[in-house]
């Protein structure tokens, strides 16, 4: 199947690598990727600061740069459901309105595609240790995902997915949100990295890297003993750097 790839600026600027190994992931699940490096930003960083001209602005190029027909995949599911869920306050009855819903209807959360769509969820990758899973809000909510990323690493080799507490809670990201409202913020990371240390975790994965990088940074601030992974790169894992 071809595909073409959609890369966040919060990997492609901070998360490279998750990127290359979304590429391995898809292509060893028998997809043929493309990928247009004049791609830039979905516009959701603006719309959710209320700049909904600025926004649709960046929205517009996204829809430009992808054809009308094309499987769109990218490793969020924030991103997914910005275009799914909020392209609909920027484009609706405007002329790009049925560009808009072509794109709306092919575009991907990478879990949910490869369970989903392909039916594919044996990649041969390896990671020892015990992990939590923990649901961003824009899967959960937004993109409905909730067993699929589940059923990707239950086939890991070597990992032991644990419950997390409270694992449908918000991890305190927000977007500007934890720039507003920091201490608040900064608690409810707090909480979340609580609750993995509780379960004896060593790794948070989660589908969203803008969660993993609040967490993250609660993490080496506090110096813990855990780490955060995307599911493309514990999917990549073992083999992704053969």
């Amino acid at each position: 199947m071809k595909t073409e790839l959609f890369v966040p600026c919060f990997i492609d600027q901070l998360f490279p690598e998750t990127a290359w190994n979304t590429v391995k992931v898809l292509e060893k699940a028998g997809c043929t990727v493309s990928y247009d490096p004049q791609q830039t930003c979905c516009g959701q960083p603006a719309f959710n600061a209320g700049f909904w001209d600025d926004a649709k602005e960046v929205g517009t190029k996204f829809l430009n740069g992808f054809s009308d027909e094309s499987i769109i995949v990218t490793p969020s599911a924030s991103c997914t459901g910005m275009v799914k869920n909020y392209y609909n306050d920027l484009f609706t009855n405007t002329r790009l309105h049925n560009k808009c819903r072509a794109v709306q209807g092919n575009i991907y959360e990478l879990s949910d595609f490869l369970v989903n769509i392909l039916q594919f969820d044996y990649f041969g990758a390896e990671l020892e240790g015990r992990a939590v899973y923990h649901d961003s809000c824009s899967a959960l909510r937004e993109c409905k995902i909730k067993r699929e990323p589940h059923q990707l690493l239950s086939k890991v080799l070597g990992l032991e997915l644990v419950d997390l507490k409270d694992n449908e809670t918000c991890c305190g990201f927000g977007g500007t949100f934890a720039v507003k409202f920091d201490a608040i913020s900064t608690a409810m990371a707090q909480q979340k990295v609580d609750n993995a240390l509780a379960a004896e975790a060593e790794y948070i994965i989660s589908t969203d890297a803008s969660c993993l990088l609040h967490l993250q940074s609660y993490i080496d601030k506090n110096n813990l003993h855990i780490k955060t992974m995307h599911i493309a790169d514990v999917l990549a894992h073992g083999w992704g750097n053969v």
